[in-house]
């Protein structure tokens, strides 16, 4: 599998037996249906997270991105809890992407998101 955003390699990573792909390159995170979801609630699984966010945030510029399993167009998702997270979902397969840094903000709700809630731009 290749990456969406870079089309560098996905190397797979696994926590709790749960597998996930990351890229080689960009380090953004692909999650297959409801794999976030489930290790979003058990500690310590933002370890998988290992890339820059700055890196991330950058990448997370690019939008319009195939899904690496199917290859149909992704939607461009906002967290409902933390609208200054935008992440990509295929509407087919169900899977997601994290730009690298997106899965650890996710998971760690503080008040610093709060504050990056309210700055955040309008989503074009």
């Amino acid at each position: 599998m290749n990456c969406p955003k870079c089309n560098s390699e996905m190397e797979k990573v696994v926590f709790e037996h749960i597998e996930v792909n990351r890229c080689s390159h960009c380090q953004g995170i692909w999650f297959d249906l409801h794999e976030h979801e489930i290790l979003k609630k058990i500690p310590h699984s933002d370890t998988i997270d290992i890339g820059d966010p700055n890196k991330g945030k950058e990448y997370n510029t690019i939008s319009k991105i195939s899904c690496p399993v199917c290859k149909t167009p992704m939607i461009r998702m906002v967290d409902n809890q933390q609208p200054h997270i935008w992440y990509e979902s295929c509407a087919t397969c169900y899977g997601v992407f994290f730009d690298a840094g997106e899965f650890t903000d996710l998971k760690h709700h503080t008040l610093v998101d709060f504050i990056k809630d309210l700055r955040t731009k309008e989503r074009t």
